[in-house]
């Protein structure tokens, strides 16, 4: 994963902020520049309409590209300029972006649902899997749905970052949504009880609110 990707992952922009912190408009794209490093370097920051963001390093001295920005070359000089892009990054992120919880909209879509409908808040119990969540019944405390991020290959022979939501049915249940696609074998979790479901849009928003409700009553 690139440097921007990994950054504004759970971010989305706010286009309304990007002006007024430096941005320039042209055409579909929103353009920043910014000298650092003792006026060494250029970083060019371009955000696309549709929100794709990429970036690259000017050597100011030679006016190329840095390669040392994507390339693995060690050396202090190497980390210190990457160093200071990701800050120049992190800095558009808080002034101009808003904080999600996941990455893509459905995962951040149902976690809204769940905390105006029951009033819980994710629960993230791991730090070193920050993009795993928890919701539990607050009056016995089980557990009735978790979302995770992961590769596909976990689940099939596809590949690529994912974020999925476990929810607890009946096995007669799971047996039927297991055969429709977007379905699949549960994650970390007992394959008799529980599912995983893609948060990609494969499965409609009001399916998968329904299977939360289902869960919900089901732990309760």
């Amino acid at each position: 994963m690139n440097i921007e990707n990994e950054i504004f992952k759970r971010a989305k922009v706010d286009y309304n902020k990007l002006l007024k912190y430096g941005f320039k408009k042209d055409n579909n794209n929103y353009i920043y520049e910014k000298i650092f490093l003792n006026d060494s370097f250029k970083a060019i920051i371009t955000i696309s309409d549709k929100g794709i963001i990429s970036g690259k390093v000017i050597d100011l001295d030679v006016n190329e590209e840095y390669l040392g920005l994507r390339v693995p070359i060690t050396g202090e000089f190497a980390s210190k300029v990457r160093d200071e892009y990701k800050k120049i990054l992190l800095d558009i992120r808080k002034n101009c972006f808003i904080q999600n919880y996941f990455i893509f909209d459905q995962a951040n879509r149902i976690n809204n649902y769940i905390k105006e409908k029951y009033n819980d808040e994710l629960e993230c119990l791991w730090p070193k899997f920050p993009g795993y969540g928890v919701y539990r019944n607050k009056i016995n405390n089980k557990w009735y749905a978790i979302i995770m991020n992961l590769d596909y290959s976990k689940l099939t022979n596809r590949s690529g970052e994912i974020e999925i939501i476990n929810v607890k049915l009946g096995s007669e249940k799971i047996r039927e949504l297991l055969k429709q696609n977007g379905f699949y074998k549960a994650y970390h979790m007992s394959k008799k009880d529980w599912i995983s479901i893609v948060l990609d849009d494969t499965i409609g928003d009001n399916v998968i609110l329904d299977l939360i409700s289902e869960s919900y009553n089901l732990v309760s």
